[in-house]
């Protein structure tokens, strides 16, 4: 008779069996107590861009694209005292609207989309921001990211808008790792609570942009250190020597 062939044996992946380098996502319970712990703190958390309508709020996040909130308030105070609504936008005119937003970064073509995002309001909407992600992404300037911060906040839409604070904060507690924002959205759409959807991604950017930071994350003063894998923690600051004043 003659002798059977073996079949080659395959290598054995990393993680018992599971595809290699694929990160862990957090256990559902650690993810429940993660997000318990940002509702007790903050019930209501606000995004720190100013506003007072749709409209007002759709411009501003237009504007904010590479530039911090603090800059764009500063210049949208100016802008809106001008024109708060797409007609007295487009009256105001894109010169004028680039006077008013010369201090932020990329004014010229945010000038130019500002104006033409209100005058496809004016013509496709009667002026009114449509809550419609489809819809909103038509506009002049507005992406996916735009569009989820505007149904999330004017519309009360959970909608999870990742900026690169978000971004950082999904891979670095694994809350939903991946390599492009709209991996990371979607993971979280998956992870989180549907009780807590509503409010995650201002959760997540304001830990991002004060706590877990890019260069150096304030593990010891981190609401979650003690469940969140991220590695090296980073260790408190050594206690000021006698005699010496604090900074």
């Amino acid at each position: 008779m003659p002798e059977r062939q073996s079949s080659p044996r395959k290598k054995p992946t990393a993680g018992g069996g599971k595809k290699a380098g694929r990160p862990r996502r957090l256990p559902p319970a650690t993810v429940e107590e993660i997000f318990r712990r940002f509702e007790a703190r903050d019930p209501e958390p606000k995004g720190e861009l100013e506003h007072v309508d749709p409209y007002t709020l759709l411009v501003a996040v237009v504007l904010s694209a590479q530039a911090t909130d603090a800059g764009v308030n500063k210049a949208t105070r100016r802008l809106f005292a001008e024109a708060r609504t797409p007609e007295k936008m487009v009256a105001l005119g894109e010169e004028r609207v680039r006077e008013l937003i010369r201090t932020i970064g990329l004014y010229r073509n945010k000038a130019k989309n500002v104006v033409a995002l209100s005058e496809k309001l004016i013509a496709e909407h009667g002026g009114a921001v449509p809550p419609s992600r489809a819809a909103l992404e038509m506009l002049p300037g507005v992406g996916r990211k735009t569009a989820n911060v505007v149904l999330n906040t004017a519309f009360g839409e959970p909608t999870i808008a990742v900026d690169t604070h978000l971004f950082r904060v999904g891979n670095r507690t694994r809350l939903a790792p991946g390599k492009t924002p709209l991996e990371v959205e979607l993971g979280l759409e998956k992870t989180v609570p549907a009780r807590y959807r509503r409010h995650a991604h201002h959760w997540l950017i304001l830990h991002g942009r004060y706590v877990c930071k890019a260069r150096r994350p304030d593990c010891p003063a981190c609401l979650i250190n003690d469940l969140c894998p991220f590695e090296p923690k980073t260790p408190p600051a050594p206690p000021a020597r006698a005699g010496q004043l604090a900074d």
